[in-house]
């Protein structure tokens, strides 16, 4: 079933086993509005590093954060400008901008500057759950570092499957086309910089 014609009820064991994962320090593996991707509690910095491991990626590389909406942003994000959100209504794809001055977030999560990688959601799932949830979640791609992220569920390896302390079971058979998010960060006044177009 498309994930515009799903209803709660599609997903609503799932949200449910992915909130206890979450609360209790653990790593998931879901459907993103991107590729599949590997969550944590973003604020906590020891799940954090369970999924530095699980990717075998150096904690000197940042990660992004999945938030709901744009109140989320203004309770993790000192003093952002508010024009980057009428920015964001104007694109399509789903983008990632990079924010200066980050707080309440895990510490390992962020770069050296003290930025971060925020992408507001739309895919239903991903939205749902972290109202639930009431923090940010980690997004990285469900692969090990230098590997390719996979599109679909049937593309995860069983390394990274078996790494994980659940696996969502919503859409695990949509084959619909996947690429990573754009990044960007913002400037301000001046034009965004692109960083992934």
């Amino acid at each position: 079933m498309p994930a515009y014609l799903c209803s709660m009820k599609d997903f609503l064991p799932d949200i449910e086993s992915c909130l206890s994962v979450l609360n209790a320090g653990g790593v998931i593996l879901y459907p993103t509005d991107t590729v599949w991707g590997l969550g944590c509690d973003a604020t906590n910095p020891e799940a954090v590093a369970k999924i530095f491991t699980i990717k075998q990626r150096a904690e000197s590389k940042s990660l992004i954060v999945l938030m709901s909406g744009e109140r989320d942003i203004l309770q993790h994000v000192a003093a952002p400008d508010l024009a980057v959100f009428d920015y964001l209504q104007t694109l399509t794809r789903p983008t990632t901008v990079i924010y200066e001055n980050a707080i309440g977030l895990a510490e390992n999560i962020l770069a050296t500057d003290g930025s971060v990688g925020i992408r507001i959601v739309n895919e239903t799932f991903c939205r749902n759950l972290i109202k639930r949830f009431r923090k940010p979640i980690v997004s990285t791609s469900a692969n090990v570092s230098g590997q390719p992220a996979p599109q679909h569920f049937s593309e995860v390896t069983d390394q990274i499957k078996n790494s994980v302390d659940y696996c969502v079971q919503y859409r695990q058979d949509d084959k619909s086309a996947a690429t990573a998010s754009s990044v960007i960060k913002w400037n301000g006044a001046k034009p965004p910089t692109i960083i992934r177009p």
